[in-house]
């Protein structure tokens, strides 16, 4: 996760998951610019003030593209003389002059970066692309200079060593400590040739994480699949055929049919397309990305990062880049890592096993009615069929769910409702503040006393500029020390419909606006004194937990029932389709568990070897299908979620931490257990997990903040219940 303060500016600096391309040589800038030559063009650039609009909102209506290179150039190097400021005292060492002087440093370069990568996130252009790229090694550069900082972490030892006769509250000592662990891990105690080295590494680590990004990004786009004929189509809707045509149009292929690529190996359309040539020929499209030998081929790039991982884990002092990353986690290690998605696997394969089957026998059964020879079950068929065996068990689709389910009215008479159950807190929707895009909505949020509480910016549809997924963002985050309370953006990938037609969510759209929507809690309730542990800043096996855990208010009968309402009509979901959906949750487990356990053992593997059993770009994807072989997760239905030449989560800041996840879900699914024995959906629990856990951030050990709230540590029993493995057969 992104750290504020320093961290902030250094983390979003660093690209940490969001960065993308080629190093350049311009003129002198950041590490190496002076205060005058990163002067010029400070004038009515929003970033060099703070924003003046409410709880500092960026100024979305004066940002432009133009004003980022100047405020990151002035932004580092006023970091850079504010450190030379901190290291230049006369005076011994003080957590005031040292601590809280590196706390408050860079507030430039974090107001500009941290813009800058949401909008590369979201809304990504040319120009944004290529400052992207040029800044990536400077900012690296950056870093490196103050991490690297032999005087500056001399003062740092020197508080580390007395942290406990400072004075300090639990805070302030766990904030030194943490500079001490966090300055130890980016290489202070290294040599300096090996300091050499290690900046060498970084620079050529940050170039080649653009270059991953930016191919993702343009190989979903050039990878569309094209069809000749609406036929191609048959099962999609009236205003899916109509989208597909208008891609075709805008591509200057008018007549055809474009279907436009997620960045995940299932795509939506397998679901309801009933022309099984049509569903492989995205499926082949979507798998083959990264790997066909064209221009955004990034085996090469996998290759070289994997190795300049594993050589910059050497070179730090661990066996490999797992061990590095894991050190710092709650897992702590990667055999710690490596039993629990172990011991998870068989369950879950044998149940997708189990799930194929039921598909076979759906397969032959409709194949025979129609007189014709069956075929074996494959991947393109999966999500079809599945969908048939739902409606089969259940007596009910999709297409049932999806006009109950219109986006704003689930936002608001859902998530936002569940809000306000659990914690009080009541939405306002605001119109005259600034927006990057005219299709976001943003809301005041007021606390139970009717203080505001944070703005919140919700982003919902996909376009081509912007990254796959969903995920939350700070644009502010809270800290007494700063006196800022939170901005935070949620951004989901919901195909926009044509003008004029409403929004219909499927109900795995739905569970995600209440996922992100978790994360969005985390960031607002956080109460500390510390940009560094603000809000989501906690361990990356750790934030996903509080998301989880929001999830389970997305069935839960009277949010439900709030919100479930035709978006004509406005007739409430009937009871029994309600009854259905509830009984439906552990459907098609096996087939979910077992994609995502593929793409987490698949970034272990690549993070548990030596630079020396690292291949190079023409064997990276033997090496997939054999990792997921050795595994024991390999099944050919079910590949993974996540292929390694589009695995943009472990090749930025989930490296080696997509496991996360399920490891959080262990988390959640003991909380889940816990409200739910202790009354549900109740004010007194939702006060007792925010004052326990949501509203510390990383203020505390992470499991201890658990621990805290439920009373116990976390067992995997709730787990393999709640994912309906735990009655899977032996095969």
């Amino acid at each position: 996760m992104k750290k504020t303060g320093l961290y902030l500016a250094l983390a979003a600096a660093l690209g940490l998951g969001m960065t993308a391309c080629n190093r350049t040589d311009a003129p002198a800038t950041g590490a190496n610019a002076t205060a005058e030559q990163a002067a010029p063009a400070t004038q009515d650039n929003p970033f060099f003030v703070q924003s003046d609009l409410p709880l500092q909102y960026p100024h979305f209506d004066t940002i432009k593209d133009e004003h980022f290179a100047p405020a990151f150039d002035a932004g580092m190097a006023e970091q850079l003389k504010e450190i030379e400021a901190i290291t230049g005292n006369p005076e011994a060492p003080t957590f005031e002059n040292t601590i809280i002087a590196l706390e408050n440093s860079g507030q430039l370069l974090t107001r500009a970066t941290t813009v800058f990568f949401n909008l590369v996130g979201t809304d990504t252009n040319d120009a944004r692309k290529q400052l992207d790229a040029d800044y990536s090694p400077k900012f690296a550069a950056h870093r490196d200079a103050i991490f690297l900082n032999p005087q500056l972490f001399a003062r740092i030892q020197a508080l580390y060593d007395k942290r406990d006769t400072l004075g300090l509250d639990a805070e302030g000592v766990r904030l030194v400590e943490r500079y001490f662990t966090d300055f130890v891990r980016a290489g202070a105690k290294l040599s300096d040739a090996d300091k050499a080295k290690l900046k060498d590494m970084n620079a050529q680590l940050a170039t080649l994480g653009t270059q991953f990004d930016q191919n993702v990004l343009n190989e979903v786009n050039a990878s569309a699949v094209t069809f000749d004929s609406a036929d191609a189509l048959a099962g999609s809707t009236d205003a899916q055929i109509t989208n597909a045509a208008d891609e075709a149009k805008k591509r200057g292929l008018e007549g055809k049919y474009v279907v436009t690529l997620l960045n995940t190996t299932g795509q939506p359309p397998l679901t309801y397309l009933s022309n099984r040539a049509a569903r492989q020929k995205i499926f082949e499209a979507s798998i083959a990305r990264g790997s066909r030998g064209n221009e955004f081929d990034n085996t090469g790039v996998v290759s070289k990062v994997i190795k300049l991982r594993a050589e910059r884990a050497n070179l730090l002092g661990f066996p490999n880049h797992a061990a590095y990353s894991l050190a710092d986690s709650t897992a702590k290690t990667p055999e710690a890592v490596n039993d629990m998605l172990g011991k998870l696997a068989p369950a879950a394969v044998a149940n997708a096993k189990r799930e194929a089957g039921d598909l076979q026998k759906m397969i032959d059964k409709e194949q025979a009615a129609k007189g014709e020879p069956t075929f074996q079950l494959e991947p393109w068929d999966w999500a079809y069929y599945s969908e048939k065996v739902r409606q089969a068990r259940y007596d009910f689709d999709e297409s049932q769910l999806k006009p109950f389910f219109e986006m704003k009215n689930v936002l608001e008479n859902g998530v936002f409702f569940a809000a306000n159950q659990l914690y009080g807190l009541t939405f306002k929707e605001r119109t005259d503040l600034p927006k990057y895009r005219d299709d976001i909505w943003t809301y005041d949020v007021f606390d139970a006393d009717g203080q505001q509480l944070a703005i919140f910016i919700f982003d919902p549809y996909a376009r081509e500029s912007k990254r796959g997924g969903a995920w939350m963002n700070s644009y502010v985050d809270q800290s007494a020390l700063r006196g800022t309370k939170p901005v935070v953006a949620n951004h989901l990938n919901i195909p926009k419909p044509p003008a004029g037609q409403p929004t219909l969510l499927t109900w795995d759209e739905v569970t995600t606006a209440f996922h992100e929507f978790g994360h969005a809690l985390h960031g607002m309730f956080s109460n500390v004194s510390y940009p560094y542990f603000s809000g989501t800043n906690v361990p990356r096996d750790f934030v996903e937990f509080p998301s989880q855990v929001n999830e389970m208010w997305a069935d839960w009968p009277s949010i439900l029932a709030n919100y479930a309402k035709h978006y004509q009509t406005g007739e409430a979901m009937p009871q029994a389709l309600l009854d259905k959906v509830l009984a439906a949750a552990k459907f098609n487990q096996g087939f979910a568990t077992t994609e995502y356990l593929g793409a987490a053992m698949l970034d272990q593997r690549w993070h548990q070897i030596g630079p020396d059993k690292v291949p190079e770009a023409a064997g990276v994807m033997q090496f997939e299908h054999d990792a997921l072989v050795a595994d024991g997760i390999y099944f050919p239905p079910v590949p993974p979620r996540y292929r390694t030449p589009y695995f943009s989560h472990i090749m930025g800041g989930y490296a080696a931490g997509y496991y996360a996840y399920i490891w959080s879900e262990v988390l959640d699914a003991n909380t889940q257990q816990w409200i739910r024995d202790n009354g549900g959906l109740k004010r007194e629990n939702g006060d007792r997990f925010r004052a326990t856990l949501l509203s510390r951030g990383g203020s505390k050990d992470a499991l201890q903040l658990f621990r805290d709230f439920a009373g116990h540590d976390p067992k995997i029993e709730p787990l393999l219940a709640k994912r309906g493995l735990d009655a899977a057969p032996p095969r």
